[in-house]
């Protein structure tokens, strides 16, 4: 008997759904970093877990938005819930504050809900079990999961859950996918998560990245050339950097994960535009997935 799902995981932002995710699937299909809203569009990570096939969507964060782009990436994350035949409610145990988390329950109190307390190797026994008594108020909250999605520590018994209540039906996705995310919009996923991790301040947010050609050769390998966008030209120079070392390295870590995850060499050469307001052009909404009048 097989079974199928749709899995809704949404949050805060950086609560950990991406790195949970990509535990359950026990392979990388969301890009992660320690910046907030990282995740920016709705992604797909496929796990088999026994005769259940579980496809999980990663969601941006949920928070309150200021601008265009924030108002569409949640939106976004609200309407993966509508879809999903189960939702995870993931909470950052770590955090003092729970009322972002908690305004999130509210709004769903029509659903039922898997609340996933994650980060618990960050917090003692005594106070996760007192934080776990305070979500188990709520009557949408049908079961309560902690884990630790960056070790991976309860993530098995979780899955073992989904997994149990997964409707009855047939697979919708071949057995060995990951994800549903074409292979150019990954590869530039995985550069944009390189600029997450390589500059500082506001700069990423303020950046898109574009696989413009994507060439295949007889040995194996690929050649990719990616647009990294930005917003105004000072940022250009910032991301080039000193006689092009910051790029150069963007490139080199991006270059090597990318090499890694599809298991070929890959030839990928960088360029950076200009493009002003991108964050106001619907065209870049499409590419993202986005509604652009969210």
């Amino acid at each position: 008997m097989t079974k199928f799902g749709f899995i809704a995981v949404i949050g805060v932002p950086n609560a950990g759904k991406s790195t949970l995710i990509n535990q359950l699937v026990g392979q990388k299909v969301s890009i992660v970093s320690p910046k907030v809203q990282t995740t920016r569009q709705r992604v797909l990570g496929i796990a088999m877990v026994d005769q259940a096939q579980l496809v999980l969507i990663d969601t941006p964060g949920i928070f309150t938005p200021k601008k265009r782009l924030d108002r569409a990436m949640v939106a976004t994350a609200w309407e993966a819930g509508k879809e999903a035949d189960q939702i995870i409610l993931i909470v950052d145990a770590s955090q003092k504050n729970q009322s972002p988390s908690e305004q999130i329950l509210a709004s769903l109190e029509n659903r039922q809900i898997v609340l996933v307390l994650n980060k618990v190797d960050a917090v003692d026994k005594t106070r996760l079990l007192k934080l776990a008594e305070s979500y188990q108020r709520y009557t949408q909250v049908k079961d309560i999961f902690m884990v630790s999605a960056l070790t991976g520590d309860g993530v098995s018994d979780l899955a073992a859950y989904l997994a149990d209540k997964a409707p009855e039906g047939p697979w919708m996705f071949p057995e060995d996918d990951i994800t549903d995310m074409p292979q150019r919009l990954w590869a530039a996923e995985i550069t944009r998560e390189q600029l997450y991790h390589q500059l500082h301040q506001e700069l990423p947010y303020d950046t898109f990245v574009e696989s413009e050609a994507w060439e295949e050769f007889e040995n194996g390998s690929v050649k990719i050339h990616q647009v990294i966008y930005v917003s105004r030209p000072n940022q250009k120079s910032i991301i080039l950097g000193k006689k092009g070392a910051k790029i150069k390295s963007i490139s080199q870590a991006a270059r090597t994960e990318l090499s890694a995850l599809l298991g070929r060499q890959v030839h990928l050469y960088l360029y950076v535009k200009v493009a002003e307001n991108w964050s106001e052009k619907s065209a870049f909404y499409r590419n993202m997935g986005l509604d652009f009048n969210a």
